[in-house]
Formats: C-alpha cells, structure tokens, sequence
C-alpha cells in the first residue's frame, strides 16, 4: 500500500519520490525502519538534537505531576519568560507564549494592526510566513500560486539576493539601492491612500534560499518603515536560539531592534510551543489575548531544558565554530565545481545554489534534486533543496552538529557534485582547508557513529546536565 494513501496529496514530503519512514533519532542522526542510520542536515526543529535526554526527562517529569491549560501561575512559567526574555534588548519585554512558528507570526501581525490602526503589510517577495489564512495572504510563496493572488495590503519589495538580484556582490551600494527600490513601492502605495501597519521578514531569509542581506540593509529600511508609520516584524522562526552563530538571535548581526519578534518550535525541540517578544507598548494596545496550551507547564519546562543545554553545552560557540569551518570549505567546493555558483550563510544555516554554470548562474533545479537524492541514498545524509527555483541545498541541521559532520558532509558533497558533473581531472588542497584529493576512502555516516564527537565546550560546572550518555 502506498504509505501516503491516507495523506492528502498536497501535504509535502521530504524525498517525494521515496519517502522515508523514520523510526527513531538520536542527537543529528535519524534511522529508518530498515535500520539505515542518516546524518541529519535539514532538522532545524530539533534545535538541541534529536530526543536530547534532559529535554525528554524534563517533559515527562513535568506530564507525570502537571497538564494544565493557560489561566493558572505556575514556577515554571514565570522562569522560563524571565529567562527567555533576558535574551532580548531590553525595550521587548513583554512575552507571550503559544504553539507554533504560524500562531507566533499570527499574533505579531495582530499586535502591529492593534497598535498601528492600519492594515498593509510589506513582505519580501517569495517570502513564507505560516499557514494560517492571515499569513498565506501575506506570503508570496503561497498566494501567486493560488486563485486569490495578490491582495491590496499587501505590497511586494525584492529581497536583497546578493547573487542573482538587480543588484549583486560587486555593487559596493547593493543594500541602499534595493532600500530605495522598497521605498519607492511603498510611496506609490501612500500615494493610493494605503497605510501601513508592518514589514515582516526573518533576518537570514532561509525560505528565499539563505538569503543574508547585507550588513547595513536592515537599518535602512528599519528606518523607511516607523517614517511611514510601521512597525518591524523580525520572523526568528527559523533563525533564533544561537543557529545564526555569535547571537542568540540573528537580528542582531545587523545591529537592529524589531518592535516586534516570533520564534518558533525550536524552542521546544520539536515540542510544539512558540513566542512573540514585543514592547509594552505595543503590547498594550491589544487588549485581552488567550491561547489554550500557550505556556502550560510541560511547555515551560521543555523550553527550559532546551535553554539550559544552549548553555550547558555552549552551542552557540559551536555553532559558530562548526559553520565557520563548514562554510570556508564549502567554498573550496565553489571553486572545483562550475556546478556551484554561491555559498552563503551564516552559523548552521547555509545556502549552496546549485546552478547550470557560473557565467549563466541559470538555477539547476533537476541537477540539485539529483544531489539531493544521491546524498540520501549514497551517503545517507539528508539535505533539502529551498528557493524560488528549488536549487538552493539548505543545511540546518540541529546545533549538536560536530566538526566531524561537517567533514563527512562536504567529502560526500564533493564526491556527488563531481560524479554529477563527470569530472573528476580536477583537485586541490590549499593550506588550511580539507583536501579534495581522494587520499584516502570518504568518511560515511556509518564510521562517525563510532567515533567520539568532538567536544564542543565544557559544561557550566554550576548548573548539572544530563547527557545523552547518561540516560540508555
């Protein structure tokens, strides 16, 4: 029988030709029901790594004592929003708790109409931001695909694409140029008597293909947006809690401050909880709000646990020590192979756009799902493909990946991409980077399993952990 005979047709899959079922997962591994073990690359849900034993302690210490729904005080709740928010700038103070990245980004577009008394919003175009009603209205990913099109509040600016966009990596004044581009859709739009509630993005643009605007963008067009009476929406569903590397939080790579912040299920590891961080002000201005599950007490400790190992375990630091690796050697793929046209990203969320060749950087679609494909089943290592074109590999895996896998994953790389192009003449081995000379035999999934993981930092020595190791 077809495994999705009883899933509707439209709901996505990953491998959509030959599903997986998976069975079960550990730290970034995942196994399928015929014992094959994958090296995780897409996860960014399991933030801290798949089934990490004190968030699984955690949860069902707190399930056997206390299920409730909001209304009630509890410890939990009120030292997980304490904790959670000493993350922010100190002028988003004010958290609520929900259950998931389109619930978050539901309410943030609630509290900016609240406040502002307006209704448009502007939106990157192909910009993804949930799937409730509000949010397809307000995604360009989703609505030019479907009868309803375009919506009057809603007003579409390019997203700053340093590769293929009008304005590229050569241009010395990319970001001011495509802030004027913004600026001038959105006088035509107060021209027509339009007023505007918001703008809403993630800072990394992941659903664009790993977009990563340049470092003054934002602060102009910050500034495009309160002049016109809006308030900045910072999306941090896919980027928050330390993926970006250096910050918790990849907005502050660009030295900004959001009026209003969501993150999502990352915060629980899977476990289905979100946020939206915002001014008391803004706050204010919307009255009464309630959602059933947001901040019961297993959510709280769950979000606590994941917090506590973000720190315990210094992911941050890892995730920008790993990236850093990752992403210079990645590089090296981009000079072998005329199949490679950009590498970008920053910390563990990195975007390799496949294309037909660098002259044309034509996107590659079938190429990319060929590597996709060839990765999972040769290496068995899981990848996606993102973007308007869906040939952009994006590696977010989750933040307890090592040095190790990282190697593992650009040898397997190499050797597809050069088995994809039928090349193999070429080869390099600059000082600092992993050679691309086959010296020796490629390290797969299988062989790091037996070996030790790196060390990624001594623990706090004042706060006790449970490790993977210490639970069977």
């Amino acid at each position: 029988m077809d495994g999705r005979s009883e899933i509707s047709r439209g709901c996505l899959m990953h491998f959509e030709t030959a599903p997986l079922k998976i069975v079960r997962a550990e730290k970034q591994y995942m196994t399928d029901n015929y014992g094959i073990r994958y090296l995780d690359c897409v996860s960014n849900v399991a933030h801290v790594g798949h089934c990490h034993p004190q968030v699984v302690t955690a949860g069902k210490s707190q399930m056997a004592t206390l299920v409730s729904s909001q209304g009630f005080i509890s410890d939990s709740l009120m030292k997980y929003t304490k904790q959670l928010v000493s993350n922010f700038p100190d002028t988003l103070s004010v958290c609520y708790l929900v259950n998931s990245g389109s619930e978050a980004n539901d309410l943030a577009l609630r509290l900016a109409r609240a406040y502002t008394n307006q209704k448009d919003v502007v939106v990157f175009d192909d910009a993804y931001h949930g799937n409730l009603g509000n949010l397809i209205d307000i995604s360009p990913r989703m609505f030019k695909h479907m009868a309803q099109g375009k919506k009057e509040f809603v007003h579409v600016i390019p997203y700053p694409d340093m590769y293929r966009g009008r304005y590229r990596e050569d241009d010395l004044h990319a970001a001011e140029k495509y802030v004027l581009e913004a600026e001038q859709i959105l006088q035509q739009a107060l021209k027509n008597n339009r007023k505007l509630a918001c703008f809403i993005s993630e800072s990394v643009v992941v659903n664009c293909g790993v977009i990563v605007p340049p470092k003054n963008y934002f602060k102009l067009l910050y500034n495009v947006i309160r002049e016109a009476g809006g308030v900045c929406i910072a999306d941090e569903v896919q980027t928050a809690l330390g993926r970006t590397g250096e910050y918790f939080l990849s907005f502050e790579h660009y030295e900004v401050v959001p009026d209003i912040v969501t993150l999502g299920k990352p915060l629980g590891n899977g476990h289905p909880m979100a946020a939206v961080i915002t001014t008391r002000e803004i706050a204010d201005s919307l009255g009464e709000y309630y959602s059933t599950f947001g901040g019961n007490p297993v959510a709280c400790v769950i979000g606590l646990a994941v917090l506590d190992v973000i720190q315990n375990e210094k992911l941050i630091q890892s995730a920008t020590s790993v990236g850093k690796t990752l992403f210079e050697n990645l590089q090296l793929l981009k000079l072998k192979h005329h199949n490679v046209g950009d590498v970008r990203g920053l910390g563990l969320c990195i975007g390799l756009e496949i294309v037909e060749d660098k002259s044309s950087r034509k996107p590659a679609t079938e190429l990319t799902q060929t590597i996709v494909m060839r990765l999972k089943e040769e290496h068995h290592i899981l990848v996606q493909a993102l973007g308007p074109n869906r040939n952009v590999i994006t590696l977010t895996p989750p933040m307890c990946f090592t040095q190790l896998n990282a190697r593992c994953l650009f040898q397997a790389l190499d050797s597809v991409l050069t088995a994809c192009a039928g090349d193999q003449t070429m080869s390099m081995n600059p000082s600092g980077g992993i050679g691309l000379q086959q010296t020796r035999p490629l390290i797969s999934v299988e062989d790091i399993t037996h070996l030790e993981d790196e060390d990624i930092g001594e623990p706090d020595a004042k706060r006790p952990r449970i490790s993977y190791d210490d639970v069977d």
